[in-house]
């Protein structure tokens, strides 16, 4: 950056800026006086004067001012320059000239001063204006006498400090004064190519917290300068250093304030006002969402301490940097090289700091070292992270180790900075004048690697490296404190961009071409007219009931009765029973539907007339429509469109189908699975779950069709497209299945098991912090989701609590009239208390190994679970993986969930559990859970694992621990079916029949009905039985197994003939069962003799 006077070269750029006017000026008590007053604005930029405007008068009444002063900048196109343009702004300086007064001379004295951000210049501006605050100059620095005038007076002193207080006070009440500013270019600072691949660097570093006691001041002693430094790329061969030295000491008491302003680099030349940046503020966030060391809860706790009662040094300093192409890629290839980077501080003394650069001595005390981790810029869409970073005494060895650099920042500084020293000395010896004359003008030699702005910056910086002595005498000094230091850095664009969600759902569409939209099915005029008919069907089938039934009570034949008789007495009997009133209320809503959907009416006829035209327009399409629903009923060739035909409902079908699933009838499953998709083709779902049921059959070239077929249905269908992710890694479609797990991650609401999935996926790859970046998400939405728990928990315990309160009141107030009637009844204690107990002594004494009559054993295994955490996120990918049976995955998932830092979640045991059942090792699975035996899940999975080991007795226990807790478990179809099957094989018949009779109740099915079938007919109980077959044989005509029983209990009530047709259909449909098929031979051979064995004891 030069001044417009600078050697003229064809790469610099000449930028205009033109004041423009100045507003509501402030004016000093010697200009009210006259009421005209002069005044000029000068522009400079880091110290140079660009110009300063003519003298321009400015009437006290107008209180503004036409200056259009325009000067010159020139700035090279290079990133070093561009970088001091935006950390270095445009200074205005405001000055007033007062009139000459008797025997003084004219003086002048700064009004205020304002500045100017050149930023939008680098965003691609060509010009832009600004209207910028002029700030007062406080302090006798802001005044500037006549030369000729040495000193003041006292008294003329006085007279200064009153006007100047009076300026504040007047401030107060007056508006404030600004500065209309434009700037403009030519051409633009960067071409549109530059532009899109530089980016902007911003470095904030806020406050040093729990500082060494060393730091503290002690009274009487000198001022200190804390200083930090920072080492970034400016272009791919150039490094610049960032340094922040205007750290103020702050003593402990108070927190620092929320919402306080963000500093801006370089504040020597600048009126306290202009230190901050405008619109720039500090938010607070809250620890959990940092990105640095001391997130956990004891870190926590001690952090609130120490920002409270501890010393601290805050800079809330920004400084921006400018990065070019070269620049950003090295910025990106450094990161990946070491994602530690070195934020070096210090503390120094002014005569430490003379003696430093007079002695050349690089022994820096109190010199630390913080490291940062900026690997999380290299995730995908990050553009900024805060947290907080311990700080170390400074130590060449562990910054070759963290930060694989062997140089110290500081330490560079410093002995530039002496050398510097040296040659000025040198230089002042031989010839002041000429130095005093040519240095201005002499371009700053740069140190090697690194940006001159640390030159300009105060010198009174740290130092680098120090011998192993004094180490040795502040080796624990920050370590003892625990010193750590906030830091922020943002980007203007994130290093790695993120893929929006339109574009992979338009790879995903690539990859899974969606499927046709399915044909629309009936309109809803066409539904209401469909309606209408089954109503009609329904009606005629109730009158035709009606009618038999006038007929077996003993009317008149048919053919002794005419049309109009029988009309009269079915009539007569739909009143007398009030069917026909339930007739007309059944037909009410399909009317209604026909005159809102089919005739288009839905606001009341007013008009008589047009009611009566309407009403016979109705009247004559209803009747037109009953005769074709008619013939629909009578007619053989008509085609019955109504879905009443469908037995059985789609959840009824899913439900089968889960059930055949859970006990291995994989063949019946796969026909539930293949009507289910028939019969709802838009349902992704369906198909979902069938790619399941081949996942636990090993058949993944099927189960990724039937999971590919889901997405093809419904491209948003996240659990299809995680599945189909997982089957690509396995058939090493790495890109593929990126795709498709970040598509399932961009889908709304966040799913923590699907960024769970794409970091097991980034981390097979070999990519850690892809990887990293996938798992911290993840951690962020389960946060979210237990914050979410957590509040509407609370929100019902506060709504229980106002019921309570309400009840109480409540009982309070009833209670009033009832004291004296529980006086007179406190003597006498309730009779049913000792009946009650001796009832549970002695079930417990005739069941004393049932749990479904006790409660489960007191221990910590079973009652309370360990305190640890319930669920990470590789407990929420394996279950994901473990119900969709990704075995090789959900072992990923937990193997990692088994090294993680907190050790092992409560879900752990149970998880692995389930992952051993799956591959058939059912010992293993049982030992797993030994410990984990603390909810119902736990017990239930126990129960199956001795249950698939055939230690049915005790399965029976764990089932029945299972079923006693108040929350049941998540399969308990599953163990009321196979609990009922240990009751039957243990011929305990009774309770057998209360665990399907439950299971019916709650889940029914056809396996439901046939247990309870069974154990009736057990029970002897055939009518019960028979019903229960019946409902089974509904639901499955095609179970061998209920034929069986079927024929069995009609042979016990003396229907052969029924029975030989049931037991047709029992081996028809292949009956596997041979004690069924004995039992049937036997029973049959009994009865075939029975009536034999009646007639010889008759004769005897």
């Amino acid at each position: 950056m030069e001044t417009a006077k600078s050697t003229e070269e064809t790469n610099y750029k000449t930028i205009e800026v033109t004041v423009v006017r100045g507003n509501y000026l402030p004016s000093s008590l010697n200009a009210k006086k006259t009421g005209v007053f002069q005044s000029s604005v000068q522009v400079e930029v880091d110290g140079n004067v660009l110009g300063e405007s003519e003298k321009k008068e400015v009437e006290q009444v107008a209180q503004h001012v036409e200056y259009d002063f325009t000067c010159g900048l020139l700035c090279r196109g290079d990133a070093e320059a561009l970088s001091q343009l935006l950390s270095k702004p445009l200074i205005l300086t405001v000055r007033e000239f007062w009139p000459e007064e008797k025997k003084a001379a004219a003086r002048t004295a700064v009004v205020g001063q304002a500045v100017v951000d050149l930023l939008p210049l680098l965003q691609g501006q060509c010009s832009f204006s600004a209207k910028v605050p002029l700030n007062p100059v406080i302090g006798s620095s802001a005044k500037d006498t006549n030369p000729s005038q040495s000193s003041l007076s006292v008294e003329t002193a006085a007279k200064e400090r009153q006007k100047q207080l009076a300026r504040k006070v007047l401030l107060k009440w007056r508006k404030q004064p600004t500065l209309c500013v434009c700037v403009r270019l030519s051409d633009p600072v960067l071409s549109e190519a530059e532009l899109s691949s530089s980016n902007l660097l911003r470095v904030t570093v806020e406050t040093a917290f729990s500082i060494p006691g060393s730091w503290s001041l002690e009274s009487g002693s000198s001022p200190c300068k804390y200083s930090a430094a920072l080492e970034v790329p400016l272009t791919a061969q150039k490094d610049q250093v960032l340094l922040f030295c205007e750290g103020q000491l702050k003593a402990g008491g108070q927190r620092e304030q929320h919402g306080r302003q963000r500093k801006r680099p370089h504040q020597a030349l600048l009126v306290p006002a202009n230190h901050f940046l405008p619109a720039a503020f500090f938010q607070a966030e809250p620890v959990e969402e940092e990105d640095g060391e001391l997130t956990g809860s004891k870190d926590q706790a001690f952090r609130k301490t120490v920002e409270i009662t501890k010393n601290r040094v805050s800079w809330d300093t920004e400084m921006p940097c400018f990065l070019d192409a070269g620049g950003t890629s090295r910025l990106r290839q450094k990161i990946t090289e070491s994602r530690l980077w070195p934020v070096e501080i210090m503390r120094l003394t002014k005569e430490a700091e003379t003696k430093m650069l007079s002695e050349g001595n690089l022994d820096i005390p109190f010199h630390g070292v913080g490291f940062v981790d900026m690997g999380r810029l290299l995730f995908p869409g990050v553009r900024r992270i805060r947290g907080a970073y311990s700080i170390q005494t400074f130590s060449e060895a562990e910054l070759l180790k963290k930060a694989k650099r062997s140089v110290s920042v500081l330490k560079q500084h410093v002995k530039f900075a002496a050398d510097q020293v040296k040659d000025r000395s040198g230089s002042a010896a031989g010839s002041h004048k000429a130095r005093g004359a040519k240095e201005p003008k002499e371009p700053v030699k740069k140190q090697p690697g690194s940006q001159s702005r640390m030159i300009a910056a105060d010198v009174g910086a740290n130092g680098g490296a120090e011998s192993e002595l004094h180490l040795n005498l502040e080796a624990d000094m920050y370590a003892e404190a625990r010193t750590y230091i906030i830091i922020e850095v943002t980007l203007e664009k994130p290093l790695v961009s993120k893929t929006p969600a339109e574009e992979l759902s338009s790879r995903v569409r690539a990859l899974i071409p969606p499927k046709p939209l399915h044909p629309a099915g009936p309109s809803r005029a066409e539904r209401a007219v469909l309606d209408f008919h089954r109503q009609v069907g329904n009606v005629v089938t109730q009158v035709s009931d009606q009618y038999t039934e006038l007929l077996a009570a003993g009317c008149k034949p048919v053919e002794n009765c005419s049309r109009e008789q029988m009309y009269a007495e079915l009539m007569g009997s739909l009143n007398d029973n009030g069917r026909y009133f339930a007739f007309k209320e059944q037909m009410k809503h399909a009317v209604v539907r026909i005159v809102r959907d089919k005739m288009q009416r839905t606001e009341p006829i007013s008009d008589p007339q047009e009611l009566k035209l309407f009403v016979s327009k109705l009247y004559v399409y209803l009747v037109d429509e009953m005769h074709i629903a008619h013939n629909k009923i009578y007619s053989h060739d008509a085609v019955d469109d109504s879905p009443d035909e469908i037995q059985l409902s789609s959840s009824q079908l899913r439900h089968f189908a889960r059930e055949a699933r859970l006990i291995g009838d994989y063949k019946q499953a796969v026909e539930h699975y293949q009507e289910l998709v028939v019969r709802e083709p838009t349902e992704p779902s369906h198909k979902f779950e069938w790619g399941t049921l081949y996942m636990l059959t090993g058949d993944y070239t099927k189960a990724r069709e039937c999971f590919r077929g889901a997405v093809s249905v419904q491209q948003a269908h996240r659990p299809s497209l995680m599945m189909c992710g997982v089957l690509a890694a396995m058939f090493e479609g790495h890109q593929e299945a990126r795709t498709l797990l970040e598509r399932a991650t961009s889908i709304e609401p966040p799913s923590v098991a699907a960024w769970t999935l794409l970091g097991l996926h980034h981390e097979i790859q070999g990519g850690s912090i892809l990887a990293e970046s996938a798992f911290l998400e993840a951690r962020r939405q389960l946060r979210a989701n237990e914050a979410k728990r957590r509040a509407q928990s609370g929100d019902e315990e506060e709504e229980e609590e106002e019921e309570k309160e309400v009840e109480t009141q409540e009982t309070k107030e009833e209670g009033v009239g009832r004291d004296d009637e529980e006086k007179d009844m406190a003597a006498c204690p309730p009779p049913s208390n000792e009946k009650d107990l001796q009832c549970r002594d002695q079930q417990q004494d005739q069941n004393p190994d049932s749990g479904v009559q006790g409660k489960p054993p007191v221990d910590g295994s079973s009652i309370s679970a360990p305190a640890k955490l319930s669920s990470t996120i590789y407990t929420a990918a394996a279950q994901f993986l473990l119900q969709n049976a990704a075995l090789q995955m959900a072992e990923r998932a937990l193997s990692l969930e088994l090294l993680s830092d907190g050790g092992p979640s409560v879900s752990y045991p149970l998880l692995l559990a389930r992952l051993r059942l799956l591959r058939a090792d059912y010992r293993g699975a049982a030992d797993s859970l030994q410990e984990a035996l603390f909810n119902s899940d736990a017990w239930a999975l126990n129960g199956h694992c001795h249950f698939l080991l055939g230690a049915f007795t005790d399965a029976r226990k764990s089932y029945e621990w299972s079923l006693n807790f108040p929350q049941p478990p998540s399969d308990c179809h599953l163990v009321l079916l196979r609990l009922g099957s240990i009751y039957l094989r243990q011929e305990t018949y009774e309770q057998a029949k209360g665990v399907y009779l439950r299971a019916c109740e709650e889940s029914p099915s056809c396996l439901t009905w046939l247990g309870l079938g069974t154990a009736c007919y057990r029970l002897e109980e055939l009518c019960v039985a028979e019903e229960a077959l019946t409902q089974a044989n509904h639901l499955n005509w095609q179970n061998a197994e209920v034929w069986a029983y079927l024929s069995l209990v009609c042979l016990r009530s003396g229907r052969q003939e029924e029975a030989e047709q049931f037991y047709e259909h029992a081996t028809r449909f292949k009956l596997q069962e041979e004690p069924l098929l004995k039992e049937f031979a036997e029973l049959k051979q009994q009865l075939r003799f029975t009536p034999l064995a009646s007639c010889f004891g008759t004769s005897s």
